[in-house]
Formats: structure tokens, C-alpha cells, sequence
């Protein structure tokens, strides 16, 4: 990748029509921006793969944008995961993010096997790109939750890529320097995988605080204190959200990172005002 960092943005699959009038309206003042790419996550456990399909197919046809769907072994055989590949491919995508998936119980749950499925994101790399998909892989700056050993998380990293993934995208933080030491570990082994930044505009407190425990992902001091001052407003808490999210992509573009992914949690205010003040678009 060169030139400009690349920019996208991450949906989930509704649970209700209230959250699907939403999510649509999100995407449609973000159509105009023209993101290089959008992405469709499952819900815990694979819970929301036939969403995921559908909102990820409707996405494709609506907008003409580029789609990539996750995908995870979780509850799932390799027939079943095969025959869902099939149904992106038939629904025009050509992109997955190939992930091992949480658990039931969460990141730090118990990982339970399905029979004749898979136990590592490797082997669903290895079969999305034997069935001639682009793929994607998930990174972690921070650290995986289940892992804990950073040498570990290159190393496997390192594997997806030799088994054919093309681009990683990390778990959202919030040290840039988190991000570089995760990237320069990548390059010591020799790897040249680009890693996309994920990054959370902050629009709730409580939100954050569960997403950060389940993720693993520290909260450093000086964001707690801005956001503290003002957690019993919402409009300054997103305010303020937009604000440290916009520090931290100003600090990944000077070290040139390859492209920005946000988590937009199904709302585009905060994106927008973001990559509109850094001068992605």
C-alpha cells in the first residue's frame, strides 16, 4: 500500500428493524465518502451468521462499496464453513476477515472444538484462499486476550500471512505506540503484512468500559480523566471521543500506517467528523 492510508469502517448485524433503519442511514451519509472498504462482523459464537450474510449482501447490492465479511470457526464444521463462503462468493464478495472467533463465554471463555470444524484461524485462512478469496486476519496491539506472550501473537501472525492472508486489521487501542511495537516485531520476522489501524471513537462510557474488559484492551489514565470530566453529558463525551480518536490517527499517519478501520458501532457522526479533520477524505 501507498500514497494515502486506506479507510474503513465496521458494521454489525442489527438485532431488531429499529437497528437496521439505523445502520442503513449510517451507511448512506457514509456512501459519499467513498470508504475503500466495509466490514461485517458475526456476533459471539458465530451467533449472527445468517445476519452477517444478509447485511453484508444488501451492502454490496446498495451501495456498490467493497465488502469484506468476517468469518469465524466458531459452532461451525469446515462443510458448513465452506458452504458459507459459498454464499459470499454467490453474493458477490470477494474479501474475508478469517478469524478463530470468541467463544460463548467471551475472549476468555473456554474454547470448545465443534467436530470435523476448526481450532485455529490458520486453517480458515488456508481454506477461504483455497476457495480464491482475498483475506484478512485479525491483529492484536495489545495483546490476543487468550494469549498473553506477544512472541506468540507474531508468530501466528506471521503463519496466516504464509498461509495466504494478504492484510491484518487490529482490535482497537489506544497507544500508538501499542501499534508500532506490534509492527516492528512483524517486521524483525520478516514480514511485510500491512496492518491496518482499528480505531474506536469513544460515544459511551459504559460501552467502552465493557468492550475494553472483553477485548483486553487498556484504558490509558490520561483517557480515563478526559472522558471522566465529562461522562454525564453524551454530546461531550462523543465530543471528546472524536477528539483523542482524532490525536491518534494524526500519530499512526506520521508513521505511515497503511490504512484506518473504524469501529463505528453502527453510527457515523463520530467517523465522519474524524476522517474529515485528519484529511482522509
Amino acid at each position: 500500500m501507498s500514497g494515502s492510508p486506506t479507510f474503513s469502517v465496521e458494521f454489525f448485524p442489527p438485532k431488531d428493524l429499529a437497528g437496521e433503519e439505523r445502520l442503513w442511514a449510517s451507511l448512506e451519509v457514509l456512501v459519499p465518502l467513498k470508504p475503500d472498504f466495509v466490514s461485517v462482523t458475526y456476533g459471539a459464537g458465530g451467533s449472527t451468521r445468517d445476519r452477517t450474510i444478509r447485511i453484508t449482501r444488501e451492502i454490496t447490492k446498495r451501495t456498490g462499496l467493497k465488502t469484506v465479511a468476517h468469518l469465524t470457526c466458531v459452532g461451525s464444521t469446515e462443510l458448513e464453513l465452506k458452504a458459507t463462503l459459498e454464499s459470499y462468493r454467490e453474493a458477490g464478495i470477494g474479501s474475508v476477515l478469517a478469524l478463530r472467533g470468541d467463544p460463548q463465554g467471551g475472549p476468555g471463555g473456554k474454547w470448545v472444538s465443534t467436530p470435523n470444524g476448526f481450532d485455529h484461524a490458520d486453517q480458515l485462512v488456508s481454506l477461504a484462499k483455497e476457495m480464491g478469496f482475498e483475506v484478512g486476519v485479525a491483529a492484536f496491539p495489545d495483546i490476543h486476550p487468550a494469549s498473553r506472550d506477544i512472541e506468540q501473537d507474531i508468530s501466528v501472525l506471521h503463519e496466516k500471512q504464509r498461509r495466504g492472508a494478504t492484510f491484518a486489521t487490529t482490535q482497537f487501542f489506544f497507544d500508538s505506540r501499542s501499534y508500532l511495537s506490534l509492527t516492528n516485531r512483524l517486521r524483525k520476522v520478516g514480514s511485510g503484512l500491512p496492518v491496518i489501524a482499528g480505531v474506536l471513537p469513544i460515544t459511551n462510557v459504559k460501552q467502552l468500559e465493557r468492550m475494553a474488559a472483553l477485548s483486553g484492551t487498556p484504558i490509558p489514565e490520561a483517557i480515563r480523566e478526559r472522558i471522566s470530566k465529562v461522562e454525564s453529558n453524551p454530546e461531550l463525551v462523543r465530543n471528546e471521543g472524536v477528539a483523542i480518536a482524532t490525536d491518534l490517527c494524526e500519530e499512526l499517519m506520521k508513521t505511515g500506517v497503511p490504512g484506518i478501520h473504524f469501529y463505528t458501532m453502527n453510527s457515523a457522526q463520530s467517523t465522519i467528523e474524524i476522517v474529515k479533520r485528519i484529511g482522509l477524505r
